[in-house]
């Protein structure tokens, strides 16, 4: 079994924040995998569903952002999963927005929430950086980071989500490289081979029509010419 967290707050006033992009991304894989309804237990909110052949728990801590090891640590320990099992969705400041990174282990970079599940089950779980961009100074991060995405992120953030659950069966199965194509697929497609780039259709201006010299010599002239 595995254990997939989306990290965010609950509430509608946190709904469309950056920092719940960790929500959305769970949510998307229970509805398009067909998981069950959402349920409170383990401080948080559960679905339960196949991805391909592996039996998968989804979670969203309801205990707010810095304290959502304490929901993960009862699940992980109720199912008596280790740490490795789990897989932790997360908004990433230090990747553009649109960039989707896979990660085993490493530190939390100052997250409130992987700080908060380090505390509680260690470091060496694996994440998925989802990338909402830096605001440029660390004072602006706060508000940033709780601020809604705007409405021209709507493009590239429903892409993400639909790569994210595009490749959640991969992710279940441990296959990472096969994850991340799928997200690439949605993110960045391949240009079709058969599409001409817009500089090679442009229409070239047709070449001047040559211009007749009227014919003034005599027929005497024209005669003589001829012998020449």
């Amino acid at each position: 079994m595995k254990l997939f967290v989306g990290l965010g707050n609950p509430g509608a006033k946190y709904a469309r924040n950056r920092h719940n992009i960790g929500f959305m991304a769970v949510d998307a894989i229970a509805k398009d995998h067909g998981f069950g309804p959402w349920r409170s237990k383990f401080q948080g909110e559960i679905s339960e569903g196949m991805l391909g052949r592996e039996k998968v728990l989804l979670l969203k801590p309801m205990t707010f952002m810095n304290r959502s090891g304490q929901s993960v640590g009862e699940a992980m320990r109720f199912f008596k999963l280790d740490s490795t099992d789990v897989t932790v969705f997360h908004d990433e400041l230090d990747l553009a927005p649109g960039k989707v990174r896979a990660k085993a282990g490493g530190g939390h970079a100052g997250h409130n929430g992987l700080r908060s599940i380090h505390d509680h089950i260690g470091a060496a779980y694996d994440r998925v950086r989802l990338g909402i961009g830096h605001p440029g100074r660390k004072e602006l991060v706060s508000p940033y980071v709780l601020g809604d995405f705007a409405k021209a992120d709507t493009d590239w953030l429903d892409d993400v989500l639909q790569g994210v659950a595009d490749g959640a069966v991969h992710l279940a199965a441990g296959d990472t490289a096969k994850f991340m194509n799928a997200v690439a697929l949605r993110t960045a497609p391949p240009r079709s081979s058969t599409t001409t780039p817009k500089s090679e259709t442009k229409t070239s201006p047709a070449p001047k029509a040559e211009t007749a010299t009227p014919d003034d010599r005599s027929a005497m002239q024209k005669l003589l010419d001829k012998f020449r």
